[in-house]
């Protein structure tokens, strides 16, 4: 079985790299490639349409597709626990339809944030710090967001970590009670790393990514998952089985009933 696919945001960095790949593959076709001067109709002769476009258009892009009964692989930023919430009558009136919202497609990255929820068990002193391109419109990135939400609800039975003078400009934005500091620079593509102080030691968890050849194995997963898959599914380690592993209980609690930061 073939599935086709629509590519929104196809002239854009990662919807390049996702056309040249999805060409490549024999279970899948390139059906469309959609830009911000396209017609959305123009993805209904797809199966599964992929959204790598930006926080302000993909909500948009995801709406036209599930009011047409096409599933999504989200690849793009702005997806907060608030925005899937609001996304979910959209899918129960449309239970034929799919989406999977990736905060990024790089495995290393997943298993990075999987690591990380473990970790933020044992540490009261939680930080992140993300860097990317300059280009990237958005920020804290969707990786630093779901980040932080993950070690939110890893330590929902402990609470919130220590931020203090978090009144301060200059201490990052909270998120899940988590502070996140952001970099847009040049020569950088994506990295983060999340901080966790002690009694006398420090611990860092750090994963870069170095190109979009990363984000390969992640988008084939999710686009094949898409394909047959139905509700709402957030985060590619629902579709690996990482979540089953965490201490702590449910740790995604608005996601996965049915079941790269990418910019």
């Amino acid at each position: 079985m073939v599935t086709r696919v629509a590519v929104v945001g196809a002239t854009g960095r990662l919807g390049g790299a996702a056309c040249r790949l999805i060409e490549q593959q024999s279970d899948l076709a390139l059906v469309a490639q959609l830009d911000s001067s396209s017609d959305l109709g123009e993805m209904l002769g797809a199966d599964v349409v992929l959204d790598v476009t930006t926080p302000g258009v993909s909500p948009t892009v995801v709406d036209h597709a599930v009011r047409n009964g096409l599933s999504v692989v989200v690849g793009t930023s702005g997806w907060s626990e608030e925005r899937q919430r609001a996304l979910r009558p959209l899918l129960e009136a449309s239970p034929e339809s799919g989406v999977i919202i990736v905060p990024n497609f790089s495995l290393g990255s997943v298993l990075a944030t999987h690591f990380a929820t473990i970790a933020a068990r044992y540490y009261e002193s939680i930080e992140i710090v993300e860097a990317h391109h300059a280009a990237k419109v958005d920020s804290p990135s969707g990786t630093a967001v779901r980040t932080a939400e993950l070690i939110g609800h890893a330590r929902a039975d402990i609470g919130p970590v220590l931020a203090p003078h978090i009144d301060q400009s200059a201490r990052g934005q909270q998120v899940a009670s988590v502070p996140i500091h952001s970099l847009r620079l040049q020569g950088v593509a994506a990295r983060q790393s999340v901080h966790f102080g002690g009694d006398g030691e420090v611990l860092t968890l750090s994963h870069e990514t170095l190109g979009t050849s990363a984000y390969e194995a992640g988008m084939l997963l999710a686009l094949r998952a898409a394909a047959t898959s139905t509700g709402l599914i957030v985060g590619l380690d629902r579709l690996i089985d990482l979540a089953s592993t965490v201490s702590g209980g449910d740790i995604d609690d608005d996601a996965g009933d049915d079941a790269g930061d990418n910019r």
